[in-house]
């Protein structure tokens, strides 16, 4: 690498994202849940990524559907993604590649319960930094630790079924294990790589039960304070993972084993990133610029940065999606100037997306679009899905052109 990293410029720059949940496990009652297909990225692909460079923005997040490159354990194919590669390429597009959004490929028995699952995803995560080492050097290893945990150990709504927080602790440990284990097999092949990890802000109001809101509010950290060896065996998360049989020495690990992401990713929606939790239902709550706030100082007080917003927009009119714009600019704007190190927005998802409910039920996928993005997902006669922008996309190209 060549003098200082992007993210070490002094700048703000803009991205965008493109929703990648990959769930190929099917059950009775529950379906199959690719974003990309459903979105007609597959089909799509160079429209939307010409409409990225369009947009202005200088960074991409976008994910590889592991379960369709590796479809045999150490059998790749690559014959999509080196398309994709190749393009990003030809655009100038940077791609912070999002390797692990949630699913995991059909024939890793238990899914993340697997006991070689840490091993088999820091391989394929090898894989692809070693293919594209002289196209693609930002990566993220994992896609919002505490929300897959919560969905799959949890919830029981996505592989491998759990639930409790037995199940989110046996989920989690899993996770940050495959985190660390593909950081590590990254940098043994591509030394300059840059790790992006990212997070979903959780915010809470009022007191919530069952749980106490002072848990959740260290909980929410728990992923990031593993990898990063901060979770000593007397502290409040120690404590609480060792009641769900975490042994000392498993933490005594992730200490030895450390890893220090280079930017720490914070994804907040302004309309349900904050909630009210009682008696176990949650009332998500709005709260626009003062939540994004209030996150920043958080994680700038907790870990340092850089850091950068990975994923922010809403559902709305296109004129309430430019007024989050702008607010948002003007937050983080205060925020750089008040010394927090803060490297990168991004509108996420850069165009509708398929609500994950979709999976539990037999409707079409357009009852549940979700139109979040500067890009409205428009179903024409021959059944394709038309990219068609709302305003809201020029007042991105203007932020992003203004950041430059």
């Amino acid at each position: 690498m060549t003098g200082a990293p992007w993210y070490r410029d002094g700048r703000l720059r803009y991205g965008v994202g493109i929703e990648d949940t990959f769930i190929p496990q099917e059950r009775i009652g529950h379906r199959k849940l690719d974003e990309y297909e459903l979105t007609q990225h597959y089909a799509r692909w160079e429209e939307d990524l010409e409409l990225v460079a369009q947009s202005g923005a200088e960074f991409l997040r976008w994910g590889i559907p592991w379960y369709l490159v590796e479809p045999e354990p150490g059998v790749f194919d690559w014959s999509w993604i080196d398309r994709v590669a190749a393009k990003m390429e030809q655009l100038g597009l940077r791609c912070i590649v999002d390797l692990m959004h949630y699913g995991t490929p059909l024939w890793l028995e238990n899914s993340f319960l697997n006991a070689d699952y840490p091993k088999r995803v820091a391989a394929y995560a090898r894989a692809v930094a070693e293919r594209y080492r002289d196209v693609w050097s930002d990566f993220t290893p994992l896609n919002e630790p505490v929300v897959n945990a919560e969905w799959c150990g949890e919830n029981g709504a996505w592989p491998p079924y759990l639930v409790g927080h037995d199940g989110f602790v046996k989920v989690t440990m899993q996770l940050a294990r495959g985190m660390v284990c593909t950081q590590q097999e990254i940098a043994r092949v591509h030394p300059d790589a840059v790790f992006v990890h990212v997070d979903a802000g959780f915010r809470y109001e009022g007191e919530t039960s069952p749980v106490s809101r002072e848990f959740l509010e260290e909980r929410r950290f728990v992923a990031l304070d593993l990898i990063t060896g901060r979770v000593e065996s007397d502290s409040v998360l120690g404590v609480w993972l060792a009641s769900h049989g975490v042994s000392a020495a498993e933490l005594q690990w992730f200490r030895d084993n450390a890893v220090t992401p280079d930017v720490i990713g914070i994804n907040y929606y302004p309309r349900f990133t904050t909630a009210r939790i009682e008696d176990g239902v949650m009332t998500p709550q709005r709260a626009d610029a003062a939540g994004l706030r209030d996150l920043v100082q958080l994680y700038s007080a907790r870990y340092g940065g850089p850091l950068a917003i990975t994923e922010s927009s809403l559902v709305g009119t296109p004129g309430e999606k430019e007024e989050w714009l702008r607010d948002s600019a003007e937050e983080l704007a205060a925020l750089r100037s008040e010394g927090h190190d803060i490297v990168g927005f991004t509108w996420f998802p850069f165009f509708t997306l398929v609500d994950w409910l979709y999976r539990y039920d037999q409707k079409q996928p357009d009852e549940w679009f979700r139109e979040f993005g500067l890009i409205d997902l428009v179903r024409g006669a021959d059944q394709g899905l038309e990219r068609v922008p709302n305003s809201s996309l020029q007042v991105f190209q203007e932020l992003a052109a203004r950041s430059r």
